[in-house]
């Protein structure tokens, strides 16, 4: 199948289709809207089906075949935020706090862009590597604390050297040199860093993705025949309900397209694309699947909107959000869903 076909037959997708549906809804001012309760409840079944079905088929699998997969994933998690990081802060002169902060969304990883490359190779005719789910919850975190670990560490730097006092020491061979006072330390504060990771690991996607991933791990064949058909018959069809509400929350970030300028927007294409087609070739390198290594490809360009906001707002208020959620909901996750997927998947099967 050419890139041709291979783009067709994405952008007429359910998924891509209720996602587009979404879009003109809002851009055409319907009245239409999702209750934040029905949106709270299909984000929690979409990620707890995806967390049991991957614990179910992980107990099939032996820990020496995901073990590879897992540390490649790792790296991913670390790799991706420095590279966001030092490009918002070299290339777009970005302050350290909004750099960690859009780093922080960009190292961490978009559950529905998962769900999405999940059915895209599935409709062409591929099946991933069941321990799949395994490496989305393993990317969730260290990608977010790698980058905020930057923030907090650029931004101590500046405070010290502009906050402590300074006295004049003279020197033997004549003229003087500005020192700190270490007389008064400053007091000792708890780490953002702790309170950010905890705002990660107990927060909605890493339990009921890691929890959903053991549960079905010890429930057994036999547990998961009793609640397959309501976790696995219903999810594209739920997952659709989500898409148009995704469409509608992109379009409604377009207007601050304006406020973003012309380099995030550059961003946001350009940095899924190489992060992308860096997690391809990883994926490959580890011995996945072409399935397997678009997965990753896609898990890797994502840019979370659910597990990092509220740890980058915990560690660095002075971020701003608007420049994290913009990219994330109105640049991103349209781009990967309708042209990076298929693009990785290219990539995958030349390679």
């Amino acid at each position: 199948m050419s890139t041709v076909e291979i783009l067709g037959a994405n952008l007429l997708s359910p998924i891509v289709l209720a996602f587009a549906l979404g879009v003109l809804a809002r851009l055409v001012r319907s009245e239409l809207r999702i209750p934040q309760a029905l949106y709270t409840s299909l984000s929690i079944y979409l990620l707890l089906a995806l967390g049991l079905k991957g614990g179910h088929e992980l107990a099939h699998v032996g820990l020496v075949t995901i073990a590879k997969p897992a540390a490649i994933t790792v790296l991913l998690g670390c790799v991706t935020p420095v590279s966001a990081y030092f490009a918002l802060r070299r290339l777009g002169r970005f302050s350290a706090a909004d750099s960690a902060g859009i780093a922080a969304h960009y190292g961490s990883v978009s559950a529905v862009t998962f769900i999405a490359a999940q059915q895209f190779v599935s409709a062409m005719g591929a099946v991933p590597e069941s321990f799949m789910p395994t490496l989305l919850a393993l990317l969730e975190s260290p990608g977010i604390h790698v980058a905020l670990a930057m923030g907090v560490l650029a931004g101590a730097t500046r405070t010290i050297t502009a906050a402590a006092p300074v006295r004049t020491a003279a020197l033997a061979g004549g003229g003087s040199v500005l020192v700190l006072d270490e007389e008064e330390p400053p007091a000792r504060q708890s780490s953002p860093i702790l309170t950010s990771l905890h705002e990660v690991l107990t927060g909605r996607t890493m339990i009921l993705l890691a929890g959903g991933l053991i549960v079905g791990w010890l429930m057994g064949e036999a547990g998961w025949k009793q609640v397959q058909p309501f976790f696995d018959s219903g999810f594209k069809g739920a997952l659709m309900i989500f898409l148009l509400e995704m469409g509608m929350l992109a379009a409604e970030r377009i207007g601050d397209l304006r406020r973003v300028g012309p380099f995030l927007i550059a961003f946001g294409i350009v940095t899924p694309i190489v992060h992308g087609c860096l997690g391809v070739l990883l994926g490959h390198l580890a011995g996945l699947s072409p399935a397997g290594s678009t997965v990753l490809g896609a898990m890797a360009a994502s840019a979370s909107y659910i597990a990092a906001p509220p740890a980058v707002r915990a560690t660095m208020p002075d971020a701003n959000p608007t420049y994290s959620l913009t990219l994330a909901l109105a640049i991103t996750f349209p781009f990967n869903v309708i042209v990076g997927i298929p693009l990785f998947w290219r990539l995958a099967t030349i390679l």
